[in-house]
């Protein structure tokens, strides 16, 4: 079902439908923690806390309200608000990049099936996580929110509250930083 079908139903049936929204947002909602977090059991909670949030919000306003509610963007904007929330509250120390690059690291080749391959491919995921983590947050969440998520610009710029044509930039800047990163050049060196 699509969210213009869910939102529908949730103003229609709040309590018999939320389950589907939960089921239709639970994956993308976890992503969009983890990949601005860096940490598995903070998204797990911020996931959960973001659902409840929402339950409730949702008891609180009118039909109306519900079936013109943009529930990607709606969603994404309380998981965002959660992981910095979460990112005050919490002293985590943060990821140098030096110890993560490899000098001449290359992605590993055609996983499929070969046991060797799949553990190479996870292994290139793990650092590409580890290179997006160690990143400001003002590219990561953008790059998060434009490449996990695939959101457009036109729904970041109404999440994050900025213009579209800064979050193209901070976008690209982002994937330029891990592109280097991959490469094996410093992150300091990017940013400065």
């Amino acid at each position: 079902m699509d969210d213009t079908e869910l939102v529908l139903r949730l103003a229609h049936d709040l309590d018999g439908t939320f389950e589907a929204l939960v089921h239709a947002h639970v994956d993308r909602c976890h992503a969009i923690a983890l990949r601005t977090t860096g940490n598995p059991h903070d998204a797990e909670e911020i996931t959960q806390d973001a659902l409840v949030r929402a339950y409730r919000a949702l008891k609180t306003y009118d039909a109306e309200r519900i079936r013109d509610l943009r529930l990607r963007p709606w969603l994404t904007t309380i998981v965002l608000n959660l992981c910095r929330n979460r990112a005050r509250t919490r002293v985590v120390p943060s990821t140098p990049m030096a110890p993560l690059l490899d000098a001449g690291w290359e992605p590993a080749a055609d996983a499929s099936t070969d046991p060797t391959g799949i553990a190479l491919a996870a292994a290139d995921r793990d650092r590409l996580a580890a290179y997006l983590a160690a990143l400001p947050d003002r590219y990561r969440i953008p790059v998060v929110l434009r490449h996990v998520d695939d959101l457009s610009y036109a729904e970041l710029a109404e999440i994050l509250g900025r213009p579209e044509g800064t979050l193209k930039a901070q976008v690209h800047r982002g994937l330029a930083m891990l592109r280097a990163a991959m490469a094996g050049t410093e992150l300091e060196e990017l940013t400065a």
